[in-house]
């Protein structure tokens, strides 16, 4: 799978790590009512104009997708993705109740927000995992149907962040981006295929080359 295989003991510890980093920088969000891509997105979408908790709409949300993963990339890699997202889910209910933010610029939150989460996912991706939901249905349908995950993706998260114009102030949308492209340059500039890759996932027609995609939103 790849050429430096971490141990369980180490991808244990590592997803433990990332999930805290992505659990704090969706905290940094919510704290402005600011957005991102995939799964993560709904959720917090979901907890502006719901009183239901972002944990257990992130937790709920991925669930579909194990399977997906399990059945057309790996078992490892569908095991240590259900680690990251239940670290995630667990320590977002944890983290309020041992910080208290009284006061906090939206755009200092969007930028360190979203480095922390691009280096939790970044570690992720470094140990077979990731945060599931959206970018797991990207790379399967990119590998088995030739469907760009890039522009699936792409998409996907626009449709989100259009959504979200109708339940938040626009101003916290446009800072939503900024920390959409902060998260991107965290993974884009640190993120090295050659040394960490997913399993490709097989054609139905023998001897096809198949293209290779870490997913990079919950």
């Amino acid at each position: 799978m790849n050429n430096t295989s971490h141990s369980v003991y180490e991808d244990v510890f590592a997803l433990l790590c990332a999930g805290l980093f992505v659990a704090f920088g969706i905290f940094l969000f919510q704290s402005q009512e600011l957005m991102v891509g995939g799964a993560a997105g709904l959720a917090l979408l979901t907890t502006y104009i719901t009183p239901l908790e972002f944990g257990l709409l992130f937790f709920i949300i991925n669930m579909p997708f194990y399977y997906l993963a399990w059945r057309h990339i790996s078992k490892r890699f569908m095991l240590n993705t259900f680690i990251s997202v239940t670290t995630v889910s667990l320590f977002s209910e944890w983290v309020p109740h041992f910080v208290d933010i009284s006061r906090i610029d939206p755009i200092f939150a969007a930028v360190f927000g979203g480095i922390l989460i691009g280096v939790g996912m970044l570690i992720m991706f470094r140990h077979s995992s990731s945060l599931g939901g959206l970018g797991i249905l990207a790379y399967y349908l990119q590998n088995r149907f030739d469907i760009r995950a890039g522009t699936f993706q792409l998409t996907v998260d626009t449709c989100i962040l259009s959504l979200s114009f109708l339940y938040i102030e626009a101003h916290l949308v446009l800072i939503s981006i900024l920390a959409a492209f902060c998260l991107n340059m965290v993974i884009s500039l640190n993120h090295r295929p050659e040394r960490y890759t997913l399993p490709s996932v097989k054609k139905p027609v023998a001897g096809d080359d198949v293209d290779h995609l870490h997913p990079q939103n919950g």
